[in-house]
């Protein structure tokens, strides 16, 4: 999706105290992945040294948007990045525009606006060097952070120029010319992250850092069966206990994105709060909610796949008729399970409320979520709540919700002028979090006498009400091969649950690439053929469609060809018959956030056990890598998740309505040594850049299924891999 300046668009300069300039690039623009117009401000200092501060709008959580979006001011300003100093800004939508970091939208939203940022202001600067020197503007050259004319050879900073552009109008958005990619300095260059030296030097930025003069910190318990209901507690003798501060009830709405009941119990030291909670005892009423449990859950789904499904998600053809003519078919069934976020950094959240208003210090990826939740729970207007970024110890989705947010907005308004920092331990952290939903999958396919794919049919049963899916449990009415086989069926039905779903890395796409790409590996097999055969053959008897009309991406068949070709060709494909016995490749693809990515994958069995040896991954994110160190990083970490959901044990189960698992140990993810080597490279494209956080992760699941099928010959078909499904 691409955004641009509109004719309303209008920048102002003014100096700053003690010298220097600031540049305010205010852009009304329509987001579409948002719902509403937003205003988007951009600012730039110049200082009078000639340093270039640059404000970071969005929160950091390692994705390396704080360094990425400043990149592309400097690269329109013409400055050289050792002039440039980063800061983050607070958060504030009238103000900024957009600041959610989720979904891999932030470089297609920011790719075209941040550019006309730099760009705006390097106008104003050449412009006042014009008038100054009496030459036309297009007469003159910027570089590092001045403004020369060749023909006489003067030159002049920025900084020195800054008193006379503040006086000159602000340009014409139509006349912005942005540059072209030959003369990029900086975008395509590898930056390392901004913070990177003060997280090494282990310098406080993180939520969990955060501290306040006189702030209290908080534990908050809440029912283990979500949705419990708050009846009573001693709190009285909780209150008596040494170092003791405050024991609050607090009542939420029921619901997990704003708040369930809970108990509060604030310490001037945590560990005394935290420990002060094992005295605490709560009677609860989980009438309502102790009938949840993953047993049932099973059984319900299996009696789902029995009847008619819930809803047609999509459906072309008649894929009956087609299957009952088929020369050969092939059914399966897939499921996964529930898994956790799993932060490294906890949920944690600092509020003060004071005079009627509240300010707080949150690693939240989605501020104006919380901003409307706190609002609504403390009955406040929106402008009396000020939220201040720290830097997030992984989100991966998880803060996109912002229940803890409001949780400590609600205990800072029972002592107001102290500040109070809630702060989650492990268990409460992986035990009331926002779950990738758990999912069983029916699948038929039909082929015909030659082996091709006549007929595809999914019954997904997942989580959901009313007829829809919870969070992160949507079946694309596109999932391939919808799309591209005659006879297309998807379908979906729903169970009910107690247990909150959320956003994980690459949502939906985790789970659906998995069940889609192992499926129609056995398909392939069916038909005498390889994976990436079977794909490409499907893909191009397709064409690229148009672009939508709402903006969004379309899946194009020529650039998913293009990746695929890249990852066979990286991943030495067809010579995989010659490994060493014990030894196998497999292969995925998945189009997810706008990124195209195709993975082969070595295994080797150690000891009845799957090691993962190499991992080939070609990608497809447009024209160009803002930060290719970063989008390095960016996959390499995808890969390692993704491995981790398969490999490492994870799993989230129930019982009457209650989490079981309660730390590390019995939710793991992946460890150092088990990484393997990860060679990434990348289709560069002529479409604008998207996003990277998402789309590398989908297809390492399946090629990690399908290699363990070529070397075992045992099917993969649910999650997490036990050494007992190779047996």
């Amino acid at each position: 999706m691409s955004a641009t300046l509109s004719r309303r668009a209008f920048i102002s300069a003014s100096l700053l105290a003690g010298g220097g300039l600031l540049f305010d690039l205010s852009v009304p623009l329509a987001r579409a992945d948002e719902g509403a117009p937003a205003l988007l401000t951009a600012f730039i200092r110049i200082l009078p040294d000639n340093r270039i501060i640059i404000g970071a709008k969005n929160a950091e959580m390692g994705q390396g948007q704080k360094t990425m979006l400043p990149m592309l001011i400097a690269e329109e300003l013409d400055v050289d990045w050792a002039q440039v100093t980063i800061e983050q800004t607070h958060a504030d939508q009238k103000i900024f525009g957009g600041q959610s970091a989720g979904g891999s939208r932030t470089t297609p939203r920011e790719w075209i606006p941040m550019r006309q940022a730099g760009a705006a202001a390097r106008a104003m600067l050449v412009a006042a060097a014009a008038q100054i020197w009496g030459v036309a503007p297009e007469t003159l050259k910027t570089t590092g952070g001045k403004v020369t004319d060749p023909a006489s050879g003067k030159a002049m900073a920025y900084s020195d120029l800054a008193a006379a552009a503040a006086k000159l109008p602000a340009p014409d958005p139509a006349s912005l010319k942005l540059k072209d990619a030959a003369d990029f300095h900086i975008i395509g260059q590898s930056i390392g992250g901004i913070d990177t030296p003060a997280i090494v030097a282990g310098k406080p930025l993180f939520g969990i850092d955060a501290k306040q003069p006189g702030m209290l910190y908080a534990v908050l318990e809440t029912c283990p069966a979500f949705g419990g209901i708050y009846i009573s507690a001693n709190l009285d003798e909780v209150r008596a206990m040494p170092g003791i501060a405050h024991v609050l009830p607090i009542k939420g709405d029921g619901t997990p994105e704003s708040s369930y009941d809970g108990v509060a119990i604030l310490s001037k030291s945590w560990w005394t709060a935290n420990q002060a909670r094992d005295a605490l005892k709560v009677e609860w009423d989980i009438s309502a909610v102790s009938g949840f449990s993953t047993e049932s859950y099973a059984a319900q789904a299996a009696q789902k796949h029995k009847g008619k499904a819930d809803a047609d998600v999509m459906r072309a053809g008649d894929v009956d008729a087609a299957l009952a003519g088929a020369a050969k078919t092939v059914t399966a069934d897939y499921s996964y399970p529930f898994i956790a976020h799993g932060t490294l950094e906890p949920q944690n959240c600092t509020a003060l409320f004071k005079d009627g208003a509240i300010e707080i210090w949150a690693p939240t990826q989605n501020p104006e979520n919380g901003r409307g939740l706190v609002a609504k729970a403390l009955n406040l207007p929106p402008e009396k709540i000020r939220i201040n970024f720290t830097r997030v110890g992984g989100g991966f989705g998880r803060r996109l919700m912002n229940d803890y947010m409001v949780q400590s907005a609600l205990i800072a308004a029972q002592v107001p002028g102290i500040p109070v920092k809630l702060l989650y331990n492990r268990q409460n952290d992986i035990q009331h979090d926002f779950y990738r939903p758990g999912g069983w999958h029916a699948f038929r396919a039909g082929l015909d006498k030659s082996g091709k794919l006549i007929a595809f049919h999914d019954h997904c049963v997942t989580f959901g009400a009313d007829g829809k899916p919870s969070r992160g449990a949507g079946l694309p009415p596109q999932e391939f091969p919808a799309g591209f086989v005659d006879n297309a069926l998807l379908q979906q039905s729903f169970l009910a649950t107690n247990m909150p779903t959320g956003w994980l890395r690459a949502p939906n796409s985790n789970a659906q690439g998995f069940v889609h790409q192992a499926f129609l590996d056995e398909v392939a097999q069916a038909a005498g053929k390889d994976l990436p055969t079977l794909m490409l053959e499907l893909l191009r008897g397709g064409t690229d469609p148009a672009p939508g009309a709402d903006g969004r991406p379309v899946f194009l068949p020529s650039r998913a060809i293009g990746v695929i070709e890249k990852a066979i060709a990286m991943g030495n494909w067809a010579d995989r018959k010659s490994l060493p016995k014990g030894s196998g490749k497999g292969f995925g693809f998945y189009f997810s956030h706008a990124g195209y990515f195709a993975e082969v994958l070595e295994v080797e069995i150690v000891d009845g056990a799957p090691k993962v040896k190499t991992v080939w991954v070609a990608g497809d994110v447009g024209s160009h890598i803002i930060n290719p160190i970063n989008a390095l990083h960016q996959c390499q970490g995808a890969v390692i998740e993704g491995l981790g959901q398969a490999l490492a044990g994870q799993a989230i189960t129930q019982v009457a309505g209650a989490v079981e698992q309660a730390n590390y140990d019995t939710h793991p993810f992946l460890r150092i040594n088990d990484t393997p080597h990860i060679i990434v490279e990348f289709v560069k494209t002529d479409y604008l850049p998207t996003g990277l956080g998402e789309p590398a992760l989908p297809p390492v699941i399946p090629a990690l299924a399908n290699a363990i099928h070529a070397v075992t010959g045992k099917r993969i078909r649910s999650l997490p891999i036990t050494p007992e499904m190779l047996a």
